[in-house]
């Protein structure tokens, strides 16, 4: 959803596009990144005291708020606290240093700024507050009336952009949006984005959809249709979302369509970005966050979190820690176990990130972060047995841990900005499924319990190098390279016990996949005059995968091995044509492709058939049209998108009826579809927020393979989904505050899978939280209620795939669920 607060985000190389470093492995290949990034910092070390640089701004003259934004922009900085600069400023024209160009805008105006580093700007009241330090994750700016909504800086389209200036459909929820919902992780973003919805098998199991695309519940071979970043690096190949905590993040970006043209594969359908803060030179702060709740008919939760930034080097270097533990108590009870509250998940992380200022136009930035996530069981039901219960031979435990390290080196000039991003990423994830039921249909003797275990460890290397030209040119243009590394080794073993044998092996399979992927991109734009602006940009790549298999699966199965590869080419083209207003207005046309590369399937008790040997690559072609205004004096932010997207050859991860997973081609779809995303300051304190999207994801034409899907719709994703938060803010006395916020989300009905046969509808509930925060200085007092209706609907989630169609499965909400967090700001 639009955030209602200034977001911005360092523009200048240091973190326009970001990578972390970690040590958790050198791969090939990074020894001579760090090389050049010592060597780099050591033959500019010298320059650190040279004069200020020097920017080209092209801003006519408008609202000081505006102005401001665009300054931030071409001057590549962070830019905070706009709003508090009211009135109409001069133009800023011709090649200035940042503090000329500030002193033009601010000249005669009620406020003034500040320059917290060489990348850092804040603006404010000429009456600061007494606590000046950037605020905390946990903490907001003191209460003000706005004339205006601030525009947002984004960055997902790897060049700084104006929220409402972009086509295409994007989204941005920005840090003290983030503490006001209490978002601390994927699934709390789907009630503030239009189209953003998340499975819920549980946490780091889900899988994220944008615009009604989905391919199903499952994850399996597939590459995600939604790519996941920390920052410019990606988390994930095709794993799971691993739901990583949202702690000290600046902002959440959300790209909606196909965008192939900049990401690559994987994001088919759109982005979903997190943008971590950064450390700040010459600034000591920090903060802490105690909190617990209680769920009904639950146990109960708890979470700490800490937050410190600290300068190293005055002027030159700082670092910035964040550390987190949480603790979501159970809520579902296991009759056959007799155990209570059996779905307990814990999460432990934590990052780190160092940045050097080696001179006034380049930076280094080390990062790296690491999350530790088990969760003791899943989270679904058999409504047969009444209640929150269900009925299992074993817990269905799940470990996910996530590490990740980069090296980002940045510089930006009148020549224009030069980002090289390299990251690492190593994920860890385990899950253990009961496999009684699947094995007692297949005419097993006499099966007590069957177990399912299945792990992977993926390690990805990516470079992602970008240059790009000024921002003030008519003609613009970025080039980038990118290259992907991947291996992933993955393990699947099913077991029975009966009276006669305790551990029988049924099935054991040991998979490698290793994977390349070479990219050249660009985009240019166009100023035609007028306002309009045409846009062209692409993709060629080139990927590689080579798998190879050693199943073993005793009589009556099929003991083999396998050992093949394949090659994919192609081009991911992109169109826009766009008109802009004086006054923030936008209207677009766009087309975009995304893609995913094909894949083979090795697994089952016997050999995968001609047909089942292998998946095709698939393609979305999106075409849309979209506008963005700003009525009332810019106190309204109003952006809607009308889309069509056609899907052909949609890969989706299936299950065999031994339970055992594939991979398939399930035919070609369609999605036609309105978002609409607003934003009002409607009193004195008093914003609201809304969200709606309406889409008919269907099949158009069913693969023979799947002829019982025919005429299906695409499976959970609703034909409407919205949401609504409304929040109140109100000043109780200097340094005092009440802020009051209301949120609901409606979540329209679907079908889990493909086939209607065993795809019993879901959906169709209302869920929400309210919450009352009081800040008093630096400290903060905040109580909520989660899901305050206790509606128990059923959730997109598939619970178990060795009992499915024999058992009723039943994902419910979260129950009613009280909270109350404590933080301090230092």
């Amino acid at each position: 959803m639009i955030s209602d607060t200034v977001s911005q985000h360092r523009l200048r190389p240091d973190d326009s596009a970001r990578a972390e470093a970690l040590a958790v492995g050198r791969p090939r290949g990074a020894v001579p990144l760090f090389v050049l990034t010592v060597a780099t910092s050591l033959a500019l070390s010298g320059e650190a005291e040279a004069a200020p640089a020097r920017f080209t701004f092209n801003i006519p003259a408008k609202p000081r708020s505006e102005a401001l934004i665009d300054l931030g922009v071409q001057a590549r900085v962070t830019l905070g606290g706009a709003s508090a600069c009211p009135g109409r400023g001069k133009a800023v024209v011709g090649t200035l240093t940042l503090r000329q160009a500030l002193d033009v805008v601010t000249a005669g105006a009620p406020c003034r700024f500040e320059l917290l580093d060489n990348a850092t700007v804040i603006i404010r009241p000429v009456q600061p507050a007494s606590h000046v330090a950037r605020p905390p994750v946990t903490t907001h700016p003191a209460s003000t009336a706005p004339t205006a909504i601030d525009s947002v800086i984004v960055t997902a389209t790897k060049r700084p952009t104006r929220l409402g200036a972009a086509a295409g459909g994007l989204s941005v929820i920005g840090e003290a949006r983030l503490g006001d919902s209490g978002a601390i992780d994927t699934t709390s973003i789907s009630q503030q984005t239009a189209g953003f919805i998340t499975t819920n098998l549980g946490a780091a199991r889900n899988k994220i959809m944008l615009r009604g695309l989905s391919d199903g519940t499952f994850t399996g071979r597939t590459q995600q249709t939604v790519g996941t970043y920390l920052d410019n690096i990606p988390l994930t190949y095709n794993a799971p979302d691993p739901d990583l905590r949202l702690i000290d993040v600046d902002r959440v970006e959300i790209l909606r369509g196909p965008q192939g043209a900049l990401y690559g594969g994987g994001s088919l359908s759109g982005v979903y970005r997190i943008v971590s803060n950064k450390p700040v030179l010459n600034e000591r702060s920090g903060s802490v966050l105690v909190g617990a709740a209680v769920t009904e008919s639950g146990s109960p939760s708890s979470r700490l979190e800490g937050v410190l930034n600290l300068p190293l080097v005055a002027d030159r270097v700082a670092a910035r820690v964040t550390a987190y533990s949480d603790v979501d108590g159970g809520y579902v009870d296991d009759v056959n176990l007799r155990l209570s509250n059996v779905d307990r998940t814990t999460r432990k992380g934590g990052r780190a990130a160092v940045s050097v200022a080696v001179n006034p136009d380049w930076t280094v930035l080390m990062s790296g972060a690491r999350q530790d996530l088990d969760a003791t069981d899943s989270q679904y039901t058999t409504p047969g047995l009444g209640g929150q219960r269900r009925a299992n031979q074993v817990r269905e435990t799940h470990e996910n841990v996530l590490q990740q390290g980069a090296v980002t080196i940045t510089g930006a000039g009148d020549w224009g900005r030069f980002v090289s991003s390299t990251g690492y990423v190593r994920h860890r994830f385990a899950s253990r499924f009961d496999a009684t039921a699947a094995l007692n249909g297949a005419g097993a003797d006499s099966v007590d319990v069957g177990l399912f275990d299945e792990a992977s460890k993926v390690r990805l290397l990516v470079e992602d190098a970008v240059l790009s030209s000024p921002d003030t040119d008519r003609f613009r243009w970025l080039f980038g390279l990118y290259g992907l590394a991947s291996l992933e080794d993955s393990d699947g073993e099913l077991r029975a016990r009966t009276i006669y044998n305790p551990s029988r092996l049924v099935y054991l399979e040991t998979r490698r996949d290793r994977r390349r992927e070479l990219a050249l991109y660009g985009e240019t734009a166009y100023d035609l005059g007028g306002g309009w602006t045409a846009s062209l940009g692409g993709r060629a790549f080139r990927s590689e995968v080579h798998t190879t298999s050693k199943v073993e699966a005793p009589a009556p199965g099929q003991s083999r091995d396998l050992d093949r590869q394949m090659r994919f080419t192609g081009v991911s083209p992109k169109f826009s044509l766009q008109k802009t207003w004086g006054s923030g207005g936008l209207l677009y046309l766009l087309t975009s492709e995304g893609y995913r590369s094909g894949g083979f399937n090795s697994g089952g008790l016997v050999a995968p058939s001609t047909l089942r040997g292998s998946f095709k690559p698939d393609h979305l072609r999106n075409y849309e049209v979209g506008a963005s205004i700003r009525p009332w004096e810019g106190r309204m932010i109003l952006r809607t998108a009308l889309f069509h997207d056609v899907w052909t050859d949609i890969q989706t991860d299936q299950y065999l009826s031994s339970g055992l997973s594939y991979t398939a081609n399930v035919g070609n779809g369609r999605n036609t579809g309105l978002e609409v995303e607003a934003t009002v300051l409607a009193a004195r304190g008093l914003t609201l927020d809304a969200n709606a999207l309406f889409n008919r994801p269907r099949l158009s034409k069913v693969d023979l393979n799947f002829a019982s899907a025919a005429q299906s719709e695409l499976p959970g994703v609703p034909d409407v989904s919205a949401g609504a938060m409304m929040r109140y803010e109100r000043s109780l006395a200097p340094n005092r505050r009440l802020v009051l916020t209301t949120e609901l989300e409606y979540v329209g009905q679907s079908r889990l899978t493909f086939d209607r046969r065993f795809s019993p509808s879901m959906g169709g509930y209302v869920t929400g939280r309210l919450s009352a925060e009081l800040a008093l200085r630096d400290w903060n007092w905040t109580m909520s209620v989660t899901n305050p209706a206790n509606a128990s609907s059923d959730t997109f989630a598939y619970g178990n795939p060795f009992s499915f169609g024999q058992v009723r499965q039943v994902t419910p909400l979260r129950p009613r669920t009280w909270s109350l967090l404590l933080s301090r700001a230092f």
